[in-house]
């Protein structure tokens, strides 16, 4: 009995062997006979040598979308592009932690305490540079230099192209700054110093000095100086000017006070007009759109303070290379006593 038991037992699992494999064997007649394999060998970074990090897979082309020259040569880069007037590009280090215990591994990983940490000179802050040709970038080639009145070590005065009147000057950064929010701590410093000395100028003259800066369509900060003769209005007029015909042009021309710090106020990148006027009292308005590009010299040249309409767009005002140099040298002139600059 038990013989008989164990063959049928035996049978069975020869039947159903044969039933599997013939299974396998018609799945196999259908299907292609194709097999795939993708091994990986992941090396870890802090294993490889740095030589292998920097090195270039095969099939590397040139870049299609950089400018090639019209003689199939490189294309030289710019010169704010070779480190010569701009910042340095930044550096990044890795640690590949070769050479170093497991421990001293593992605590590389964590943030560095200010104990710790490499004491690097600190690199010098440069403005930023302008993406294309600047007319008021000192070291640019579209300069008029024959109207440079005065230059410091971050900054420059310059007789405006067009003036409103003889003695209508420009305080600029030497560098590349749009607006007076944009300017470095050393270069506000020497630009209070100008501001200082052409209020003195102007009083030793008889004049209020009335300055406004417009941040709207412009690349480069141009602060309008203005001299008015005190005899022919006060502040309070000059004041009362600019609120009036704000007003009539739907602009709302707000009053600060004098020491206010126009960053407060207006960050970096926004549009602006401000006045400053003999007493150190600020007018400031917030450019919406629309704002007219002339409004600053509209409102002095008006009749209620210069009475000289005509002059209001600096475009009719020109003069000649010969005519400009002949103001700008007496500028230069009148202003050597209160140069500062000369003494450096």
């Amino acid at each position: 009995m038990r013989g008989c038991l164990t063959g049928i037992m035996w049978s069975f699992k020869r039947m159903l062997s044969m039933s599997v494999d013939s299974s396998l064997w018609q799945l196999s007649t259908i299907l292609p006979k194709k097999k795939y394999l993708y091994a990986f060998n992941i090396v870890p970074m802090k294993s490889m040598d740095p030589a292998e990090l920097v090195k270039q897979p095969q099939d590397v082309t040139e870049n299609p979308y950089r400018k090639p020259m019209k003689d199939g040569k490189k294309e030289k880069p710019p010169p704010s592009m070779t480190g010569a007037e701009e910042e340095p590009a930044p550096q990044f280090f890795f640690d590949l932690g070769q050479n170093k215990p497991q421990h001293q591994q593992r605590q590389g990983r964590k943030r560095q305490t200010d104990g710790d940490r490499p004491n690097y000179p600190k690199q010098p802050r440069r403005p930023p540079q302008p993406t294309g040709p600047c007319w008021f970038c000192l070291a640019s080639p579209e300069v008029e230099k024959h109207l440079v009145i005065s230059i410091g070590t971050h900054c420059y005065m310059a007789l405006a192209k067009g003036s409103l009147t003889p003695d209508h000057v420009l305080l600029l950064p030497i560098g590349h700054y749009q607006s007076v929010v944009d300017l470095a701590s050393e270069v506000v410093e020497e630009m209070e110093k100008y501001k200082s000395a052409i209020k003195k100028f102007c009083k030793s003259r008889g004049q209020r000095c009335i300055m406004f800066e417009r941040n709207y369509r412009s690349q480069h900060l141009q602060l309008q100086v203005v001299p008015v003769s005190m005899e022919k209005c006060s502040t309070e007029d000059i004041k009362e000017a600019f609120m009036t015909q704000a007003e009539e042009q739907q602009m709302e021309l707000m009053e600060i006070p004098a020491h206010t710090d126009l960053k407060q106020i207006a960050p970096p990148g926004t549009p602006y007009f401000y006045v400053e006027l003999d007493t150190g009292e600020k007018l400031f308005y917030r450019i919406k759109k629309n704002f007219p590009l002339q409004f600053g010299r509209e409102v002095l040249a008006s009749e209620a303070l210069l009475n000289i309409p005509m002059r209001a767009d600096w475009r009719e005002c020109k003069c000649t290379k010969e005519e400009e140099e002949d103001q700008a040298k007496q500028m230069r002139s009148d202003f050597e006593p209160f140069d500062f600059a000369l003494d450096d």
